[in-house]
């Protein structure tokens, strides 16, 4: 089932132009992988929605303050180093990410180069590699691809089918697709689980 753009205005009010943008680019990921019927659709939205701000965001957003640091890395930083680094981005993101999800030490810029990019963001040079192996794009050389709309929402898909999504979406288990996307696992609330609620109810609505 084909999208309209102003479904995707009523879906997320906040996207603007942008939702025109993004109306061929999110239908033709959807058809490509079989994200298709009420409930897969509504369930792909909501999720894709929640996590890039309702579309206006594509490239993961690093910029944070010490004290946000700490909170969200405790295990990578101390007070000391999060003053350090704090509204840097980049050093933040090659601190981060670094040794992790086949990404080398901080000092190679790993973790910046394989942000999360994307509308559910591809983060790290494994999942890079995965997903630009089965869009038959070179991800790895040109990470930047997925900031443009069409890789964006192709990446969101081929992510969303590689996890099973669509069967957990035909099954009715939304608060499970949430968490495997934001923590890796079902049985924990993910962040942001009320926003993805609303914004799953209403894509139910605006597709009767």
């Amino acid at each position: 089932m084909p999208i309209t753009a102003r479904q995707l205005l009523q879906i997320f009010p906040n996207a603007g132009p942008v939702a025109g943008v993004f109306v061929p680019a999110l239908n033709e990921a959807m058809a490509r992988f079989k994200i298709e019927g009420r409930l897969r659709v509504a369930s792909f939205l909501a999720q894709v929605g929640h996590e890039s701000g309702q579309l206006r965001t594509v490239v993961e957003n690093l910029n944070y303050s010490a004290e946000g640091l700490v909170k969200t890395w405790p295990n990578r930083f101390s007070r000391v180093s999060a003053a350090a680094v704090a509204r840097k981005p980049e050093q933040i993101a090659n601190i981060v990410y670094a040794s992790r999800m086949g990404n080398g030490p901080a000092v190679t810029g790993d973790g910046w180069k394989y942000r999360g990019r994307g509308l559910i963001q591809v983060t790290g040079w494994v999942n890079y590699q995965a997903c630009g192996s089965a869009l038959g794009l070179d991800l790895l050389t040109k990470p930047e691809l997925l900031e443009q709309p069409g890789y964006a929402a192709l990446s969101a898909a081929w992510y969303w089918s590689k996890h099973g999504l669509n069967e957990l979406s035909d099954a009715g288990h939304f608060l499970d697709i949430g968490s495997i996307i934001n923590t890796g696992k079902t049985g924990t609330a993910p962040h942001g689980a009320a926003e993805r609620k609303a914004l799953y109810d209403r894509a139910l609505q605006v597709l009767e």
